[in-house]
């Protein structure tokens, strides 16, 4: 019989601790495909820091690192510039770690267009720590410290990463995708897959934000909350690419032409 589907050997194959309908294990499959299809994994260092993903060196088969909550960035940044030609380095990050407690190291890698590929979960809310309104958390958004939603005059905006980070010079590549569908799942894929094949190639810091969705701390079904996505997140967090200095797609540089 023809094996048309098998676990990527850049994941190990063991249980995922994720709640049901967490889209994690999505993610995480489509990372270890672009590490098994480019060949990288005896290279590869991945970055996890505290948040649901605080235990991804269980899955990864690459060697991993623990960060402090946030600081990710700054660890890639110290393992890839020890030894730059040989080193892939990502990190997989939640919103409330990058959006949140390490929003500067965030920036800071990006404007330093470190040569380096970012996961970036974003679901709207703090997962691992019971559901507390996260800096992505939308409008009206019910969380455990936003009982009666999210109201912009006392708690601002959500923090939109893709966007704010696409007004830097720096970033080589930036793109919103998300998983809640075969296809979103395959152009998340092609995006990730690109990410890293930026790094191989020197061109610099990619970030991949990936839409996600949290059954649990939502409070729905997982069909239901990937029907959620489809309807606020997506509207509030347009999907697509922002910033791809290969592919022409630099506000920055279209700005600084007029």
């Amino acid at each position: 019989m023809a094996v048309v589907f098998d676990r990527p050997k850049a994941l190990i194959d063991v249980p995922f601790h994720y709640c049901p309908g967490c889209t994690h294990g999505i993610v995480h499959r489509l990372v270890a495909e672009a590490i098994d299809e480019l060949g990288i994994e005896g290279r590869t260092v991945g970055i996890a820091p505290v948040g649901c993903s605080v235990m991804a060196y269980d899955y990864f088969a690459c060697d991993m690192i623990e960060a402090a909550h946030g600081r990710a960035p700054a660890v890639a940044t110290g393992v890839k510039r020890s030894d730059p030609d040989n080193l892939i380095v990502f990190t997989y990050q939640g919103d409330g770690d990058l959006a949140s407690i390490g929003t500067a190291e965030t920036v800071h890698a990006a404007a330093r267009n470190e040569n380096i590929t970012v996961i970036f979960i974003n679901n709207a809310i703090y997962g691992m720590t019971g559901g507390q309104m996260a800096p992505t958390s939308l409008p009206g958004q019910v969380t455990q410290t936003s009982p009666y939603g999210r109201d912009p005059k006392a708690c601002g905006y959500p923090v939109k990463i893709c966007e704010m980070l696409s007004e830097l010079e720096g970033p080589e590549y930036l793109e919103r995708v998300t998983v809640n569908s075969v296809a979103n799942v395959r152009k998340a894929k092609k995006a990730i897959k690109k990410a890293f094949q930026n790094q191989i190639e020197g061109k610099g810091f990619s970030l991949i934000e990936v839409i996600s969705s949290c059954p649990t701390n939502w409070g729905m079904t997982p069909k239901d909350a990937l029907k959620w996505i489809d309807d606020h997140m997506i509207p509030y967090y347009p999907l697509g690419v922002y910033k791809d200095r290969t592919g022409g797609i630099d506000k920055f540089a279209k700005k600084e032409d007029k």
